[in-house]
């Protein structure tokens, strides 16, 4: 989940970084450190805290010059967030300086044999075990980095994407990955390395990512040279293109990149369906669908596996995809699918969803289905992606970057993707009578702008912050197709305000939680006046009779529950089985009000990554 930086060029390496650093401060923000090579050291500076605080620590220390350097933003796995723990990390000779981001999993015996041979050890991370593995390597072999990097890699077991420094050679970077994605940006005379393409888009627009098991040898004024880890032997590097641009990673005159993402789900949805649904000539196309369309007609059920948001958005496509096209469907955790055993047969369609396409567990899932022969399709955000890579067929979000770790336009736009399948199924199957079908295309195009209006309860969600920010408690409930919705707007506010919330279905509420409810117990209800609204309005009558206080989400023009509710935030009015992209919002904005009330960092919460890259 760390972030890692590197540049070799003509430019001073010192501002790139740093400001490269800032951009994947996303990945983690325990601690932060850079390594300069300024023409005849080696310049370390590294501290517990953010990368703000690395650039007053690096300032002091003078660690501002040279042509060659790396940073590395951390999100702690092994040792606890200290100045000694963070990266970069020496060799015990302090000629070999490294930076990674990943779990070797076998540290420890390699770290007792490390011992053995006479290394000491200041840190209690992995990392600082995997560069004197490499220098023991180069020792040893009597070999040059590259070669000593290659063999090292080949005694561990785990997920890493690393850059290493020789003093001794300081003209190269040698980088590596496997399960951690790496991207080299090429420019002219020069490169940068990243864990994503965002720290360099402004100075080139060629990239290369690095696939599992390959590394390469990034030298000055020389080519680039990518090999296999397993066996040394050459690739043939793919340089693209890369759609981002500079406006999409900043924030634009918002407070955090979260309230901006939000705000930006009016157009990202309309990017995702733009090109795939031709409401007016009752077409909806995917090539990805359109290329494998026996498959999934001829599926026996669908599984889908994801993690934490994207998971969400999976229950809502079970219900969709179900109801649309009469396919079965189960949602799996992906950390669970992978080690349960799972049954998975070859006429099985396997769904993995991740806004970042990196995600560890979702790729360890996708690997066991295709060794047991099932079809996958992947939908991602990210653009090059691992899971992009590693499905047999997909469809991207259109996004765009995400920067708040708290996810809220990807999960719209996952939903909205995964609407599109199940329509394109129905109409495959005939599960759908035409003028329903023509109906659901002509509502889902009018979607952008019935989520432009459910924005403007934001004053509303304000309002309602102020009241409720001190709750320690807070309860979600919903049905049906809101019922995942509900699980979303609990993880929301646990996430960034660090309020204990759950999700429930609201007619479990009787069947345990109703104990809670109290006179200081804020209960959020979602209950459009579609599907379940009368079941709906008799759980709102349980809570009120046991003064629980009452937040609820619904149907412009609502008038039974508004009488019962104490507060109440409406939404336009549409179809059913499109609600959760418009009761979503305000849930979102509260969630964002509370958070900010209560002084918590919105886009960077304690504890969490965007991208959850090791187990």
């Amino acid at each position: 989940m760390c972030g890692i930086v590197g540049y070799i060029g003509h430019r001073d390496a010192y501002p790139v970084i740093i400001k490269g650093l800032h951009r994947l401060e996303y990945r983690g923000y325990d601690s932060a450190g850079i390594v300069l090579y300024d023409g005849k050291d080696l310049k370390l500076s590294k501290t517990k805290g953010k990368v703000s605080d690395l650039e007053m620590k690096a300032q002091n220390d003078k660690t501002i010059f040279g042509k060659i350097g790396m940073g590395h933003t951390r999100w702690a796995t092994h040792g606890v967030p200290n100045d000694v723990n963070s990266h970069p990390h020496f060799s015990n000779s302090g000629k070999l300086v490294i930076i990674h981001n990943g779990i070797i999993e076998n540290y420890e015996p390699l770290k007792q044999e490390l011992i053995k041979r006479g290394y000491t050890f200041k840190s209690d991370t992995d990392t600082e075990v995997l560069v004197n593995l490499i220098e023991e390597v180069k020792k040893k072999e009597n070999c040059k980095l590259g070669k000593a990097v290659q063999v090292a890699l080949n005694q561990v077991i785990g997920a890493y994407a690393i850059a290493v420094i020789d003093v001794e050679k300081p003209d190269e970077i040698i980088v590596a990955r496997l399960g951690s994605p790496l991207a080299i940006g090429i420019g002219e005379d020069e490169f940068f390395i990243a864990s994503d393409a965002t720290p360099f888009i402004e100075y080139t627009s060629n990239a290369i990512y690095l696939e599992d098991e390959e590394m390469a040898i990034v030298r000055l004024h020389k080519p680039l040279k990518v090999r296999k880890i397993k066996d040394d032997s050459l690739v043939d590097p793919y340089i693209q293109e890369l759609q981002l641009n500079l406006e999409q990673i900043e924030k634009g005159g918002y407070d955090h990149f979260m309230m901006k993402e939000i705000y930006e789900q009016p157009s990202v949805i309309k990017d995702t369906y733009r090109g795939r649904l031709l409401a007016n000539k009752g077409i909806v196309q995917m090539s990805g669908v359109e290329d494998n369309l026996e498959k999934f007609l001829s599926a026996k059920r669908i599984l889908i596996v994801a993690c934490g948001t994207s998971w969400h958005a999976g229950l809502v496509a079970e219900y969709i995809i179900e109801e649309f096209s009469r396919i079965p469907v189960e949602v799996e955790y992906a950390s669970e699918f992978r080690y349960r055993n799972p049954i998975i047969n070859k006429d099985d369609v396997v769904i993995a969803i991740s806004q970042s396409g990196e995600t560890a567990d979702t790729l360890a899932a996708i690997k066991l289905a295709k060794e047991n022969g099932a079809f996958v399709f992947g939908v991602c955000n990210v653009v090059g992606s691992s899971i992009s890579r590693e499905t047999h067929a997909g469809a991207y979000t259109h996004a765009g970057p995400e920067i708040g770790v708290a996810s809220t336009k990807a999960f719209t736009t996952q939903i909205t993707i995964l609407t599109l399948l199940a329509l394109r199924l129905a109409k495959a199957k005939g599960t759908l009578s035409n003028s329903d079908y023509q109906r659901y295309l002509l509502e889902l195009e009018l979607i952008p702008e019935k989520v432009e209006e459910a924005l403007l309860t934001n004053d509303i969600a304000k309002k309602i912050a102020e009241i409720y920010k001190d709750a320690s408690n807070c309860l979600y409930l919903g049905r049906g197709y809101n019922f995942p919705v509900a699980l979303e707007g609990a993880l929301k506010l646990k996430e960034i305000s660090y309020i204990h919330a759950e999700g429930y279905p609201a007619a479990e509420m009787k069947h345990g939680p109703i104990a809670l409810i109290d006179e200081h117990m804020p209960v959020i209800v979602i209950a459009p006046n579609k599907g379940h609204y009368d079941k709906v309005v008799s759980n709102i009558q349980e809570i009120k009779s046991r003064s629980g206080k009452i937040i609820a989400v619904v149907t412009k023009g609502d008038t039974q529950v508004k009488a019962l509710a104490d507060h109440v935030i409406e939404i336009p009015e549409t179809n059913e089985p499109f609600t959760p992209l418009l009761t979503t919002i305000p849930l979102q904005l509260l969630s964002y009000h509370i958070a900010v009330l209560r002084g918590c960092n919105v886009d960077q919460p304690r504890n969490l990554a965007k991208s959850v890259t090791v187990e």
